[in-house]
This record gives C-alpha cells, sequence and structure tokens, in this order.
C-alpha cells in the first residue's frame, strides 16, 4: 500500500528544511520570505526498513487575496486529503498562533492521523516551549531542531508506525500503471486499449477513489492495468490539478510492478517526468517511456533517432529505461508498449543463476579491478543475486567499505551489458567475505 507523509503548517516554521531533511537532499527551497514553497515538493525517504513519499506543502495563509497563497493552501489541503499521516509542524520560539489554530481545526476535520511537530526546539527552554502546543488538542507534541536533526529519529519512529510495511510483489499477475503530467495522454491510451473487443476487461475495485484497475488480458498474458488519468479535481486553478495528479500517481506507483511514463511529444521531457522516474527508480519499479503524441511531430529519417538521444541525454543515469514512440489516438505502437512492459516486468523478477553471475562479472572485475584505497587492495571474491522480488546483486569482498560509486557503475554498466535488465533498477551490496 502507499505511504504518503504530508508536511503542514503555517509559513516559515520550517517545513522544507524538515523535508529536506528526510529525503537526505537539498530539494525544497529555503527562505524566510513567507509563500517560498509554491511548487510540489515530493521525495523518497526510508526508515525502520519501511519506504515513504514525503510530501512538502506551502504554508496555509486562511483568506488571503493573493492568488499564489490561495493555491498554497488548496494544495496544502490536498496533500492532507491523499496522505497516510500528516506531521503539522509549529514554531516552539513563536508559540501558538491565530492561524496555527485554524491549521488544527483543518486536521481534525480530515480525520487523518496527525503527529505535532513542535521545530526550532534548538535548546532546552525552546523545547519546554513545546508543552505549550497541547492545547491544540492534537496530541502530544515531538521537539525537533530540523536544522540540526535533533529529535527526528524519534519523530521517524513515530512515523514508520503509520506506513504498512513493504511487502513482496505476488508474481502471478503484474501490475502496469498508467503515469505521467495532465494532458499527457493518459486518458487516450487507457480507451485504446480496453477498446479493443479482443481484450478481456474486468473493473477491480481499487483502494483509491479514482485509481482504475482493469483486469487486461493480451496475448494470453494476464496482468492489472492502473490508469490515473481521471484524477482531477473540479478547479480553477490549474496548479491545484496537476498537484493532486501527482499524488494520485505517486499512490498508483507505489502499488504497481512496472510504470508506464508517458510524456508529450511536443513537450519533450520536463523536470517533472524526470522526477517521477527518479522516484519510480527508489521504488525499485520497472520503468517504460512512452514519447505519445508521436503523429503530431514532423518527423524525416533521423527524426526518431536524434529525439531518442536527446531523451537519453537527459536521462543521464536511466538511459537504460525502454523508449518507445507511440500515438494513443491513432493506436500506433500502443500494444507494443504493454508487451515492452511485460518484458520490463521479466526482467525484474528474473533469477540470474549465481554461476553465470561469476562467469560474466569476475573476468570483468579482473580485467578492471577496484583502485586501491589507502595502499590496500580490494578483492571480490565473488558474486550473488540475493532472493530478492527485484534485482539486488552482492558482492563479497575483503574492504567493501572502500568501494567507490564510480566503479560501483563500472560494474552496473557490466552487469546491464551483459544480462537484460533494460529498465530495471539494480541494487548492489557489498559485503565482508
Amino acid at each position: 500500500m502507499a505511504n504518503i507523509v504530508a508536511i503542514v503548517g503555517r509559513p516559515n516554521v520550517g517545513k522544507s528544511t524538515l523535508f529536506n531533511r528526510l529525503i537526505e537532499q537539498r530539494k525544497a527551497i529555503m527562505a524566510s520570505e513567507s509563500g517560498t514553497t509554491r511548487d510540489r515538493h515530493y521525495g523518497y525517504a526510508t526508515w525502520n526498513g519501511k519506504h515513504f513519499t514525503v510530501v512538502d506543502t506551502g504554508g496555509f495563509v486562511q483568506g488571503s487575496l493573493d492568488i499564489f497563497e490561495k493555491s498554497i493552501c488548496q494544495q496544502a489541503k490536498i496533500a492532507i486529503e491523499e496522505s497516510t499521516v500528516v506531521l503539522f509542524m509549529v514554531d516552539c520560539q513563536v508559540g501558538i498562533t491565530a492561524m496555527d489554530k485554524e491549521v488544527a481545526d483543518i486536521l481534525r476535520a480530515s480525520h487523518k492521523p496527525v503527529i505535532l511537530v513542535a521545530n526550532k526546539a534548538d535548546n532546552l527552554d525552546s523545547s519546554l516551549m513545546a508543552h505549550e502546543f497541547h492545547a491544540l488538542g492534537l496530541g502530544d507534541p515531538y521537539p525537533i531542531s530540523a536544522t540540526s536533526g535533533s529529535g527526528t529519529g524519534e519523530l521517524l519512529d513515530q512515523v514508520t508506525n503509520y506506513c504498512q510495511e513493504d511487502i513482496e510483489e505476488k508474481t502471478e499477475m503484474p501490475r502496469i500503471a498508467i503515469l505521467g503530467r495532465p494532458n499527457v495522454g493518459k486518458s487516450s491510451l487507457l480507451n485504446a486499449l480496453l477498446g479493443e473487443e479482443r481484450s478481456i476487461v474486468t473493473p477491480i475495485a481499487g483502494t483509491t477513489r479514482d485509481a482504475i484497475d482493469t483486469t487486461y488480458n493480451l496475448y494470453d498474458k494476464k496482468f492489472i492495468l492502473t490508469d490515473t488519468a481521471g484524477i482531477r479535481k473540479k478547479s480553477k486553478i490549474k496548479e491545484d490539478i496537476e498537484f493532486y495528479s501527482i499524488l494520485r500517481a505517486i499512490k498508483a506507483l507505489q502499488d504497481a510492478d512496472v510504470c508506464l511514463v508517458l510524456i508529450d511529444a511536443e513537450q519533450g521531457l520536463e523536470a517533472q517526468d524526470i522526477n517521477l522516474i527518479s522516484l519510480a527508480y527508489r521504488y525499485k519499479k520497472g520503468i517504460v517511456l512512452l514519447v505519445n503524441k508521436w503523429d503530431l511531430i514532423t518527423k524525416d529519417n533521423h527524426t526518431n533517432i536524434q529525439y531518442k538521444k536527446k531523451i537519453e541525454q537527459q536521462l543521464g543515469l536511466f538511459s537504460h529505461i525502454p523508449i518507445l514512440f507511440i500515438s494513443a489516438l491513432n493506436k500506433q505502437r500502443i500494444y507494443q508498449a504493454i508487451e515492452k512492459g511485460l518484458e520490463v516486468y521479466a526482467n525484474r523478477i528474473q533469477k540470474i543463476p549465481t554461476a553465470k553471475l561469476n562467469e560474466v562479472m569476475l573476468p570483468a572485475i579482473e580485467k578492471y579491478p577496484p583502485p586501491a584505497i589507502k595502499g590496500k587492495y580490494i578483492k571480490i571474491k565473488y558474486v550473488a543475486r540475493l532472493p530478492t522480488t527485484t534485482p539486488i546483486i552482492a558482492f563479497f569482498c575483503n574492504l567493501p567499505q572502500y568501494i567507490e560509486p564510480p566503479y560501483k557503475r563500472y560494474l552496473e554498466n557490466q552487469l546491464r551489458k551483459h544480462f537484460d535488465l533494460a529498465g530495471v533498477p539494480v541494487q548492489l551490496v557489498f559485503r565482508k567475505k
């Protein structure tokens, strides 16, 4: 099941600072100016063996005439609605404000699990001030310092109590999710697929009210197709619609085995697409990139090759992802897209024999051994695929702590060269032997 943790609160309480700490990246912009976080920020976090997506929201500004602040407030409400648990941040150094009380009222009405986070508890006096927030009626406050990290361990322990355990996927029926930004053609693709008479289609009640699960049978291959297209909420503000779409996509992504990420051929690959691909990669999902509306592009003999090369450059470390050019409107290569998704699924669950792994990888390691560190030579003795659903390859060596990232990339490239792992995230682990 999907685990989404939303961080909400009034402006300038430190939401973006905590967000950056939880996802261990400096991704959200931090500034003292009210309303800095206007865009949607989401990232991957893990604690106590549980994985969850963290959503950073802008500060609540009720009754404002500013169009951005109205949108920020609306997006925060959407994040609350879609979340597994809400982190309500307040400021120890300022104390309870009228706006804190308004946010508390909204959270109580949502009936969502809420953890009260009293930020800026940088010293003993500030920590003692946290008790004031009992008056909000949302339970015991957790005094933390998002800047230094003090108290965040205890907070994360509490967060993971609300998160579902990671369950190994059932391999008898793959789950394929159709993801992408609004207006890239997700609805058109689903309709084109479901409109084929030879397909066996049965709706399955989904766990979320807008994601639609459908059992689909193509060429005697049965799988579950999850659509995230019909997820738009009535709103005059386009940013809110897109934010809602993203949260729905994240839920579908977490439950999927393979993600079909659609982009618009005319718009190309954008930052939001790469963020979605990165999140799927962190969750170890299979990925296929579909360039939709290819019929609208003026083409010559080199257009396909040049476009694909440009996307691969933009993808960087994700350049192994299969790329297909489709037209959902004209039903061009839409079944190839599903076939490719099923191929990626098969790649993801394949069991690579230990003997074959060592036969291929040990000569590659001997040809280019790990660089010596501090005069110490690293010797990798053997390789094995761990018994997990997704590919985790273990390298047993004498000094695992000295394996550097460039050498890890070399090993991953060798694995991809010799085994069909297209579209599949591969995790390398190094253990002492």
